[in-house]
């Protein structure tokens, strides 16, 4: 079995899909008559720190032909496959090859046109931002690894841009107040900038429509923020925020205005896969809020948690800086891809038995996670979001353990 590693072709994309570390453990998953064979496009992670030949010395072989290299490989492993890299990743359509399995995200309920196009290309895809959000799949959930990347940038764009700084001093030139950093959103990324945001020093509060995440957030030092709002059940299964009523989300934001106009720093995260980012901070309320203040955007891929955010832009509004980045990963791209790179191992472990292919429909993770195969897309979800009927599929053995840990971003 051949698995290549694509150089990524999204425009500013640094991370690359394995890492050189992270080769051993999928060379293990072959035998001595069925042995995995590993490929690298020439430069693939060159953006992240590791040159060819640190794959070269873990007995990679490194090619510069990625025609050749699509043909060759029975396994493609991509950071951003199409869907989530709708323009360059067209480009390589036409060499995939028949039942030809892709691992990668493509955001799946944003860009469910691609998947079909994949499936029609008789591509077998592994969308990971699929991964079923249970307990034994923690370890290959790349949504949260990279959430934690982002929640961690999150802090550290804001600290660049806020005109003061973060923790409190006392010096002989007198005492300097911490700044005040308020998170909206306490999934992944809204727990991973809480967390940062203390230990630069500043005072940190957080808001989320979920009350059971009360405990989480008040275990990272921050003060859990609660609004007068009759939410009820605001947590799907899966662990993700529900939309809120019209009338809720109303009374959210004429709330959240008061609590941001006495903060130095809002970062917010709240998404709902799917769907657009939820409306969090108005105009008004960025009026608001003290000249130099700043906001950064985690949910600016799908419109914003703010009204005035530009998505992939730094703009001044009302004497505010509002960030929009939309790939903070990227910015820590040998981190984010020594994660990614773990995440997408542990499924390949799932996938490879004694060097072979087995995907087992029966396995809960790789059921829900197969977005395409034999011409079809296979995700209820997405067949739904396309008007196609359902797809009849095996029962899991046993029923999982699900777990509840908020949004992804």
């Amino acid at each position: 079995m051949k698995i290549a590693v694509l150089r990524e072709t999204f425009p500013g994309e640094r991370r690359v899909a394995l890492v050189p570390a992270v080769v051993p453990q999928i060379q293990k998953l072959g035998t001595d008559t069925q042995p995995v064979e590993i490929l690298v496009e020439t430069g693939a992670g060159e953006a992240a720190g590791f040159t060819d030949d640190m794959y070269r010395e873990r007995g990679v072989e490194v090619w510069d032909d990625r025609k050749s290299l699509l043909e060759k490989a029975d396994v493609l492993l991509q950071v951003r496959t199409l869907g989530a890299n709708q323009e360059a990743g067209r480009s390589d359509l036409d060499s995939f090859k028949r039942d030809q399995v892709l691992i990668g995200t493509a955001d799946p309920l944003g860009a469910a046109g691609s998947i079909k196009e994949l499936a029609e290309k008789n591509v077998t895809l592994f969308a990971l931002e699929l991964i079923p959000r249970i307990t034994r799949a923690q370890s290959m959930d790349v949504l949260s690894s990279m959430a934690t990347i982002a929640g961690y940038k999150a802090v550290i764009v804001a600290a660049n841009h806020l005109p003061k700084l973060f923790p409190m001093l006392m010096t002989a030139a007198g005492t300097l107040t911490p700044a005040k950093v308020f998170v909206l959103g306490a999934g992944v990324a809204g727990l991973q900038a809480i967390a940062t945001a203390k230990r630069l020093g500043a005072v940190a509060q957080a808001y989320d429509v979920r009350p059971v995440v009360k405990e989480q957030i008040e275990s990272l030092g921050a003060k859990f923020v609660e609004l007068n709002l009759d939410t009820g059940d605001t947590e799907d299964k899966g662990g993700y925020a529900k939309a809120l009523t019209e009338e809720q989300q109303v009374k959210q934001r004429e709330q959240l205005a008061d609590i941001a106009a006495e903060c130095d720093v809002c970062i917010t995260t709240a998404a709902i896969p799917g769907r657009p980012s939820p409306l969090l901070i108005t105009e008004d309320a960025v009026q608001r809020m003290a000249p130099g203040s700043v906001i950064v955007d985690l949910a600016a891929e799908r419109g914003g948690n703010c009204e005035l955010t530009e998505a992939d832009q730094t703009v001044v509004k009302h004497g505010v800086t509002i960030c929009g980045p939309t790939n903070l990963p990227s910015d820590a791209p040998q981190h984010a891809s020594q994660m990614y790179a773990k995440n997408v191992a542990t499924l390949l472990a799932l996938l490879i038995k004694e060097g072979q292919l087995d995907i087992d429909l029966k396995d809960e993770v790789i059921r829900d996670t197969l977005a395409a195969k034999d011409g079809q897309v296979q995700n209820d979800r997405l067949r739904d979001m396309l008007g196609m009927e359902p797809l009849t599929k095996p029962a899991a053995e046993a029923p999982a353990e699900h777990i509840a840990s908020g949004s992804n971003q």
